[in-house]
């Protein structure tokens, strides 16, 4: 993002509605604003907390409110850190130095840096420089700089490089919520929908019910049956339902894979019935996401274990009871380990040059009739095959916070050979996933948003709060499980796949739906609006015919995509420039740069191919036992194999046929 240099502005002495905005056109105070965070700090009584603007030290040099932030001198780097919980628009920062009768401490220059991931971070900067803000020049006149351009981020780093005195300050942060939508949510004060518990005929009535209030968005399908041939019930919602439409993406939420997990069940049924409602009363936001998603949503693919636990009830239910399927398989980690094969396969170093870094192939025979998998699983594996997903999350429960994957656990080559002669005594590095930094943004977009899911000091369900606040964990570093659909989903389709777990209460009392649904209403939209990020396009030939399976990929990022059948793909990312490359069977690949920037909607990237002689050439070797074939040339030349050509040592020879000849290129 190209910036100007910010304007640097003395406010008046006396003036006090430079602060008015930190964040939010409402008098909020600045800590439940942010949550605040910071290299280091000199003492309790100058923590983070104690950063805001104007904050009055105390007389007693014994408690905890001192008059600023301090950070430790015996540290290297400082930072202090902002978390806004959402995306949000930076527009400026205002500093000050430190209240102190005696002391003369302030900062004189800093940096400034934003992330959405809180580990990836970008200082301001035009291409050539970073930019350096100038500071205060005495402790108490507070000093504005406001950006030409709005930032959008969730993270900022106020990053000090020269202080007089001691490291000490005061700030606040100028912007505004970047959710552009979110004035257009509410049409009811309180949404006008069931909040009751569903038994399987109930819920049969209720997805019924919903498509007959909507029969224009909507689509009531079945993805398969259970053992005992229950229905696995699908509400389709789009503008066109029915049908994928070129271009536009498809999501799902999924739930019930553990029957007695009936939170996530019940929240799938009620946001179907509030896109209904909200569609037909016009919210913008809400026809937004029906007309340009094609949405699934699968409440009970567990509906054995469904009817099971829901006899029993929330209160006389147990944690197990309803778990697993009717055969006895934990649906959710009974898809085929594609984990081992890839890893395997890059240990031998042969990705992707001979097994491709993406759509894994299922190891033959586990799709066979044999019992290895539920029928559920079978099912839902051919559910996903067939639809060109791009995102979606299974909704479950017993605790309170988001995984991504990797779900399955595996040391890095390196890392187990050094075990191996250490005897196990070194630090785990442990596989992670090539989207790492998306797959923590995607989970970060739904914990954030969630009313309770990142409240410091609630703990977690069983322990201590595993992921230290941020309501997000790697799978793997938490409970790693193999054979999970998260990983499978990667591997194997499209489709960027999360766990959501909702709550400790697994089946809590219908008395508490309704508060769930709040807590949970603006995280189920806001990550629903994340299948429209990255770039997107179609992929076609200089005729104008749509190429279905050709390969996308991004230059530095270890894992393709393919085109659907019409062509189509969506590639998820985060905002930066990226080198994308389309390849086709019998065509030259192409490559180009394609942007993606902050605002909402993914960034359209198209391809047109062009096809190559390369079909021809290897027909013409198959003729004569896929030799090597000498290009011709009087001088050394170039050899041509059936995996194409190289520079080979062989006696040479020439080749001609009657239509067709090979030539130095």
């Amino acid at each position: 993002k190209r910036l100007k240099m910010p304007r640097v502005v003395k406010d008046p002495k006396g003036e006090k509605d430079y602060y008015s905005i930190p964040l939010s056109s409402q008098n909020v105070e600045f800590q439940n604003v942010f949550l605040i965070l910071a290299s280091s700090t000199s003492s309790h009584r100058y923590s983070p907390q104690r950063v805001r603007l104007n904050m009055q030290a105390s007389g007693n040099e014994d408690d905890l409110n001192g008059g600023a932030w301090c950070a430790n001198p015996e540290e290297k780097e400082h930072w202090i850190e902002l978390d806004a919980h959402s995306l949000t628009e930076f527009t400026g920062v205002i500093t000050q130095g430190r209240d102190d009768p005696l002391e003369n401490d302030y900062i004189t220059s800093y940096y400034v840096a934003f992330s959405n991931d809180s580990r990836e971070w970008v200082l301001l900067h035009d291409d050539y420089s970073e930019w350096m803000f100038f500071g205060n020049s005495d402790k108490q006149t507070p000093v504005t700089s406001q950006f030409v351009e709005p930032v959008v981020a969730r993270y900022m780093r106020l990053l000090p490089q020269s202080w007089n005195g001691s490291l000490c300050m005061r700030m606040e942060v100028m912007g505004y919520p970047a959710n552009l939508y979110q004035s257009q949510n509410e049409v009811f004060h309180r949404d006008d929908l069931d909040y009751s518990h569903h038994s399987y005929q109930d819920m049969e009535k209720l997805m019924k019910s919903v498509a007959d209030e909507c029969p224009d968005i909507t689509n009531l399908y079945s993805l398969g049956k259970s053992s005992k041939g229950l229905e696995m019930y699908v509400m389709e919602m789009s503008d066109q339902p029915g049908k994928h439409e070129t271009g536009e993406p498809e999501f799902r939420y999924t739930a019930g894979f553990h029957g007695n997990e009936a939170l996530g069940r019940e929240l799938v049924l009620m946001l179907m019935q509030y896109l209904c409602k909200e569609y037909k009363d016009g919210n913008p936001r809400v026809r937004r996401l029906v007309d340009g998603t094609r949405i699934h949503l699968a409440p009970s693919l567990n509906p054995d274990g469904h009817v099971k636990a829901f006899e029993k009830g929330s209160e006389l239910g147990t944690w197990l009871l309803g778990h697993w399927t009717e055969e006895g398989h934990d649906i959710f980690q009974s898809f085929p380990d594609l984990n081992t094969v890839l890893w395997d396969a890059e240990d031998k170093g042969i990705v992707p040059k001979l097994m491709p870094n993406h759509h894994v192939a299922i190891p033959e025979g586990f799709l066979a009739d044999s019992g290895m998998i539920g029928v559920e699983t079978r099912a839902i594996i051919s559910w996903m095959e067939n639809h060109p997903f791009v995102l979606g999350a299974n909704l479950q429960g017993g605790e309170r916070l988001v995984t991504y994957p990797f779900d399955m656990y595996r040391l890095t080559k390196e890392a187990d050979e050094r075990n191996k002669r250490s005897y196990g005594d070194i630090e785990d590095e442990i596989r992670t996933i090539e989207d790492q930094s998306l797959f923590r943004w995607l989970a970060i977009s739904y914990a954030s948003t969630h009313r309770t899911m990142t409240q410091v000091g609630q703990g977690g369900c069983h322990s201590e709060d595993p992921t230290g606040g941020l309501g997000i964990i790697n799978r793997a570093k938490w409970k790693p499980v193999p054979g999970s659909m998260n990983d499978f989903s990667y591997l194997h389709t499209n489709c960027f796949e999360l766990s959501i777990f909702l709550g400790c209460d697994k089946f809590p009392h219908q008395s508490e739906l309704l508060r769930e649904w709040e807590n949970n209403k603006e995280a189920l939209l806001t990550f629903l609006e994340q299948v429209h990020r990255g770039i997107r396009g179609i992929v076609m030939d200089k005729e104008g015919n749509l190429l279905s399976n050709a390969t996308v990929s991004v230059e530095g990022v270890n894992h393709d995509v393919r085109t659907a059948e019409s062509g189509d793909y969506w590639r998820l990312l985060n905002p930066g420039e990226y080198r994308v490359t389309a390849r086709a069977e019998g065509y030259s690949p192409l490559t180009k740069t394609c942007v993606v920037g902050f605002d909402p909607g993914a960034t359209l990237c198209s391809f047109n191919l062009t096809k190559s002689n390369w079909d021809r050439i290897k027909a013409i070797m198959a003729l004569h036992g896929n030799k090597p074939i000498r290009l011709l040339s009087n001088s050394q030349g170039r050899w041509v194999s059936s995996q194409g050509p190289a520079a080979i040592s062989k006696p040479s020879y020439h080749f001609k046929d009657d239509n067709f000849f090979l030539s130095k290129t």
